[in-house]
């Protein structure tokens, strides 16, 4: 029971990590970018998880965790791929409007659940894909305002959908199947997504913004900037790694639809943004959205834990059966039992 609890505190708190660092890096990386003009958003990814892995070597030294080596190419391809993923999506949002770049991230539930179920052979409930529905269809309501479709546009954003699904789905299998934490897992890849986006990085932005990252002026606020938004993304990857490892994939894009709605909530209270009736709507049906799936999710785990329980009960008595049986009984169900030899 004492393990369960803390285990549920542990997730508890990755969750509430993962929120407050998201929304806070948001609201800094619109400020810097939309206020202070500094738009490499690629590039500034990048500087993140070098800093993310500098801050992981530091915290190793200092002995915070332990270094456990993982199969150099899983981690290699793993990083390059999460490096692409993040390069797809800045692309996806640079060559499509806002409302289609939506309906992408939108995209990445239905497409992780159809991942899963086919390789994985992973079930999920008419329940729990009702309540997905409702989270979906709430946040399209609150954040998309227009679509417009292009080709190019659209192969990236099919790019990003796939490149973010397989990504997040490995994390999760990564951590369970080699029996590492998401702190092991992060500090091995870091590296390899930095240098992914580090090298096409400034060739994105510049693609994008039709400026040069290295030509433009940095005054002593937007390094204060983006020296803050590099130590908030150092919390934002570790809350992402451990969210997926603790969680799911798709429990984690639930959680970045909260976030979503957070930060249109912030941008209204804070920055002033433009607020309508359609938002408040959205966010509402979405918050019933994510409310139905916590409590899906919640009573699924339960039958479950019930159910191993039970199990477990069942071979402890099985088990325990022939000490109390005599010599003759005994070799009977040895006989009957040949797993228990």
């Amino acid at each position: 029971m004492g393990e369960m609890t803390s285990n549920q505190l542990g997730v508890i708190g990755a969750l509430f990590l993962s929120v407050a660092s998201s929304v806070s890096i948001v609201i800094v990386n619109k400020a810097l970018m939309s206020n202070l003009g500094f738009p490499f958003a690629t590039t500034l990814t990048s500087w993140h998880l070098m800093v993310t892995y500098c801050t992981l070597h530091v915290a190793l030294r200092m002995n915070f965790f332990e270094n456990k080596p993982v199969d150099m190419k899983t981690v290699i391809l793993f990083g390059i791929l999460n490096g692409v993923s993040i390069g797809f999506l800045n692309l996806s949002l640079g060559f499509n409007s806002i409302g289609f770049y939506q309906m992408t991230k939108l995209a990445i539930i239905p497409f992780t659940v159809l991942l899963e179920t086919i390789f994985l052979k992973k079930h999920f409930s008419q329940k729990i894909k009702f309540s997905l529905f409702v989270l979906l269809i709430g946040v399209g309501i609150a954040s998309i305002t227009d679509l417009q479709l292009n080709f190019v546009g659209t192969v990236l954003s099919l790019l990003a959908i796939i490149t973010t699904c397989v990504g997040q789905i490995l994390t999760n299998t990564i951590q369970k199947r080699l029996n590492v934490s998401s702190t092991q897992l992060l500090y091995q890849s870091a590296p390899f997504q930095a240098a992914v986006l580090f090298v096409s990085g400034p060739l994105v932005d510049q693609c994008l913004t039709k400026q040069n990252v290295f030509a433009h002026k940095y005054s002593p606020i937007v390094l204060a900037f983006i020296l803050l938004s590099c130590l908030i993304a150092v919390s934002v990857n570790f809350s992402t790694f451990l969210v997926i490892g603790k969680t799911s994939p798709v429990t984690y894009q639930v959680l970045g639809h909260l976030k979503t709605c957070l930060v249109l909530a912030f941008g209204y209270t804070l920055l002033h943004d433009p607020f309508t009736s359609r938002n408040i709507a959205g966010i509402l049906i979405a918050i019933v959205g994510m409310g139905l799936y916590s409590y899906f999710c919640t009573h699924e785990n339960k039958k479950k834990q019930g159910g191993d329980f039970s199990s477990m009960s069942q071979n402890k008595d099985k088990d325990t059966t022939p000490f109390l049986a005599n010599g003759k009984k005994m070799a009977h169900q040895d006989e009957e039992n040949p797993t228990e030899k």
